[in-house]
């Protein structure tokens, strides 16, 4: 989840490399004491872990001022960095207190009205000529192409910013637009999405545009920062017919002398298939084309067409798609892998030593809607086009490579061509000695001069990079590459690290594990690192087989005690693991707790479920304020926490995949992601009911698992006021209701409570900002999914 949290700079430390392995830098920030890491050749580089500080900007546009990078994007959103590591958030949403515009409702209010709306676009702020910066801001209706674009001015890139009024609106329905027309969705811009830059004689221009009728440039005065006179819509240069192409950002190459414009097509939704390409131009107006020679100002989608993906997926540089370099059972480091999911709304920048870096906002696998943004570095290959470091910056810069040290296994991602939510999760494939490239894919590869790659994969050549990275996931320097086709197709390789069959095994061995306690059916792994397999043999497949199907016996026939032994076989080599498991009886479901707070933390339920304990800000952490204030009802107390305490519930309180949840709430302050009611079973599987959640600020039950889910109500209950909120859930599917109205209800809800040891509490968990509000009458059942009619009763009942 996202965590904003901020800490002192440290400094920047130089990496070196043994004295007979040429130079890689990797620039780190310590988190701890230096840490001697193994390389995926078995070489030691002695590196401090880098840090890293996050932050949440949508559509991130750069500018550096001073020794500062700064994003600006949608919502009002902003933040800045020094090291492009560590992220500082300097404004979050569209609200009277934003720092950037002072009273943007009333500043804005011209916009707002046009655009039906009370949010913000992805903004855009550059510096011009007079020392002054100039925010291009745009609002947008957003289930049509009615948007306004303004400009707003600040002595100082952090505002406040004063409004200059409205220069280029658009979705004048049966109206002229401005350029002479009745306004034609399909071939009109929406104007929004706009980004300034200077050519190579430093005129200025910006770009802008989004779906509808595509992506436009217009030719700018730099003395008043609005567009020349009479230019109406002005130049288009790619997209139609509604297709989903937006973002654009212009930036002129001083190597290539060309001009680039990066783009995103696909939608910006975690199943959207955003995905970030390239076209470049000898001029900053087009035509653009792409590394087949596709002029882009014909790629639109068919006629009479909406979304149409399949016409524009063929065009266009394609640079990063959803992509997974997964984390195999016995590797190095923790959870699923690095990768990323609608990945895009890219801005560029080039510093004075031409090292290129690519900022942009993105979701991840398995995270749903959250997102943050990220920085890669980018080089110009033999073609000139750039390519994406596979990994995140962390200070690292070209060198040169020997040969020796690119040869090995490599996991392999494939960007291909197309639109998809589909992540393409890594395969294995080896540079071999013999120039040779097999597994997965079959060809050769080349090293063409210190740090050039040229590989050749099914007849078609790609040319990139090698470079050494720093790999999050195992916690080391490796070998990576990034390489582009001629028909501008991405491939990325990140090296593995030679081990021998017995230290596969033994790996998968130590890490391999199984709950003592489990409640349901699990997935028990078949294969580990380097395609080890697992197989399994249960004592008693009546009640867990060899599949890990879970058969509970019935209540009153006891709990049941199986075996599961685990062979893991590499090569010639093998061992056996056992686990000895219980598979509790089933329980009668009904209430098992509830908590009014007449004072205390006492549970009116009659059973060995305990009382609350209090805790500080979060759900593991001593100390807090036991506070009560005023409660829902005349005459009754709640429980009033105060931004800095939580309360931990009894551990076990829900052992199905059937329960519910209601409780009042009364927020004093809506902070994002911030949890009410909180169920944990390990930190990748957790259910959580937040007031103000990832998905547009929506009152929502959020769960992180294997599938990351979303429940999000269509609405935020208010501040300082009373709301009834319950969910309930039955194997899979989950109703959630804000004072006793339905407002969601979905399928395939995560199985998270699969064991008896689950922790659970209120207003804290161990990331997010606690809750700051009143909480009354929390009631738990497990194993009892509430029907509506009695939803509505306990809102009835209460209110």
């Amino acid at each position: 989840m996202l965590k904003n949290r901020y800490r002192n700079l440290l400094f920047i430390i130089v990496l070196s490399l043994l004295v007979i392995i040429p130079i890689a830098k990797v620039t780190a920030r310590s988190l701890d004491n230096n840490s001697t890491y193994q390389s995926s050749k078995n070489l030691e580089y002695d590196v401090e872990s880098p840090a890293f500080t996050e932050a949440s900007v949508h559509d991130p546009s750069v500018i550096r001022v001073d020794e500062s990078f700064y994003v600006f994007g949608s919502h009002l959103a902003s933040a800045k960095t020094t090291d492009l590591m560590n992220w500082e958030q300097v404004s979050t949403t569209v609200n009277p207190n934003n720092p950037l515009i002072e009273n943007v409702f009333e500043e804005l209010s011209e916009a707002f009205e046009w655009a039906n709306t009370e949010t913000l676009w992805a903004a855009d702020v550059r510096q011009l000529g007079d020392g002054r910066f100039y925010m291009y801001y745009n609002a947008s209706q957003g289930d049509a192409p009615r948007s306004a674009m303004g400009l707003a001015i600040a002595d100082d890139v952090e505002g406040p910013y004063k409004n200059q009024g409205i220069f280029l609106k658009s979705g004048m329905w049966d109206q002229e637009s401005p350029d002479g027309s009745i306004y034609d969705a399909t071939v009109h811009p929406n104007a929004v999405d706009p980004h300034t830059f200077y050519d190579k004689d430093e005129d200025l221009w910006m770009v802008y545009g989004s779906y509808s009728g595509g992506i436009f440039i217009l030719e700018m005065n730099e003395e008043t920062g609005l567009p020349l006179e009479g230019q109406g819509y002005a130049t288009h240069l790619i997209g139609g017919n509604h297709s989903r192409i937006e973002g654009a950002f212009i930036e002129y190459n001083t190597e290539t002398d060309y001009y680039y414009m990066y783009m995103t097509f696909g939608g910006l939704d975690a199943d959207g298939g955003y995905n970030m390409r390239v076209a470049r131009s000898e001029n900053p107006a087009g035509p653009y084309l792409d590394a087949e020679g596709n002029i882009m100002s014909d790629v639109k989608g068919a006629e009479v067409s909406f979304f149409d993906d399949r016409s524009i997926e063929p065009y266009a540089v394609k640079q990063m798609g959803n992509y997974l370099f997964k984390r195999e059972l016995g590797e190095k480091g923790t959870g699923i892998g690095t990768g990323y999911v609608s990945a895009g709304h890219n801005s560029v920048y080039t510093n004075e030593d031409d090292e290129i870096f690519i900022f942009f906002h993105t979701r991840f696998p398995q995270t749903g809607e959250m997102h943050e943004i990220r920085v890669h570095q980018m080089f110009m290959n033999e073609s000139g086009w750039p390519v994406i470091a596979p990994y995140r910056f962390t200070g690292e810069t070209l060198d040169k490579i020997n040969r020796q040290d690119v040869i090995g296994e490599y996991k392999y991602i494939d960007h291909e061509k197309d639109i998809s939510s589909e992540i393409n999760v890594s395969e294995t494939i080896t540079l071999e000695k013999n120039n040779k490239l097999s597994g997965s894919v079959s060809g050769s590869w080349k090293s063409i001069s210190h740090n050039t790659v040229e590989l050749t994969i099914d007849g078609d050549t790609y040319n990139g990079v090698f470079l050494r990275q720093w790999n999050p996931t195992s916690n080391e320097v490796v070998m990576t590459f990034t390489a582009l086709s001629e028909k501008g197709v991405a491939v990325w390789g990140s090296q593995l690290e030679v081990v021998s069959n017995e230290e596969v095994v033994q790996a998968i061995v130590e890490e391999l594990d199984i709950d003592e306690t489990i409640i349901t059916s699990i997935e028990l792994p078949t294969t580990g690192m380097r395609n080890a397999t697992i197989t399994w043999i249960s004592s008693d497949e009546t009640v867990v087989t060899n599949d890990g199907e879970v058969t509970r016996p019935e209540n009153g026939a006891g709990d049941a005690i199986v075996t599961l032994t685990a062979e893991i076989v590499k090569g010639e080599v093998s061992q056996t693991k056992e686990f000895i498991v219980t598979v509790p009886e089933l329980n009668e479901g009904g209430l098992v707790a509830h908590y009014s707070f007449e004072g205390s933390l006492e549970n009116k339920v009659e059973n060995d479920f305990g009382d609350g304990i209090l805790v500080g800000n979060r759900i593991d952490t001593e100390g807090g304020t036991l506070l009560f204030g005023e409660g829902q009802k005349e005459d009754s107390q709640s429980l009033h926490l105060d931004g800095q305490s939580g309360i931990r519930l009894p551990d076990g309180l829900i052992t199905n995949h059937t329960y519910s949840v209601s409780l009042w709430l009364n927020p004093n302050e809506l902070t994002p992601f911030t949890t009410t009611f909180f169920g944990l079973r390990t930190v990748n599987d957790w259910v959580s009911l937040v007031p103000n959640g990832p998905a547009s600020n929506q009152t929502m039950v959020w769960s992180g698992s294997q599938s990351w889910y979303d429940a999000a109500t269509g609405l935020t209950i208010p501040e300082n006021e009373w709301s009834h909120v319950a969910f309930t859930v039955e194997e899979g599917e989950i109703i959630v209701y804000v004072n006793g109205e339905e407002m969601f209800r979905g399928e395939k809800f995560p199985h998270i409570f699969s064991n008896t040891s689950s922790v659970f509490s209120l207003g804290v968990n161990y990331w997010d900002t606690p809750f700051n509000g009143l909480v009354d009458e929390v009631s738990v059942y497990d194993n009892l999914a509430l029907p509506s009619n009695e939803i509505t009763d306990l809102y009835n009942d209460l209110k």
